[in-house]
């Protein structure tokens, strides 16, 4: 059974939301999920996992949160070269652009870039399929 922990920061629940989806995705396919918030996550809970998801929604001028998310992500991005890594997150304007930015960062890091989702505000029926399609694709 592959772990997979899924880091996420939420504003409005959007992000959690997707964070959820995803667990169901790892759990359908006999994984095992583990929901931690960025103020919990850190460089130490890394050999827990096989696999991570990470999420965020887009803040400011399609930005990652910067004064929770951000900082727990720059701490273990160094230590994620070839682990499998999902990002995933959600907007309310633009068009995506934090997302594409944040997988051309985790690229250049070296990091095995499994996918990524992005939804418009809570997760329509296409987004939702997405994250249970992501969930499933870490627990492989």
């Amino acid at each position: 059974m592959k772990s997979v922990a899924i880091v996420y920061w939420s504003g409005t629940g959007n992000t959690e939301a997707m964070a959820q989806l995803i667990a169901e995705g790892v759990q359908g396919k006999g994984g095992k999920a583990d929901l931690i918030q960025a103020a919990d996550f850190g460089p130490g809970k890394l050999d827990a996992y096989e696999s991570f998801a990470f999420g965020c929604p887009a803040m400011g001028d399609e930005e990652l949160e910067d004064s929770e998310f951000l900082p727990m992500y720059d701490e273990v991005e160094p230590l994620l070269a070839g682990k499998p890594v999902a990002l995933f997150g959600s907007y309310d304007w633009n068009d995506g652009e934090w997302m594409e930015s944040w997988e051309d960062r985790a690229v250049g890091a070296g990091i095995e870039l499994v996918d990524s989702v992005i939804a418009k505000d809570y997760p329509d029926d296409e987004a939702t399929a997405e994250c249970m399609r992501l969930g499933a694709l870490l627990a492989e």
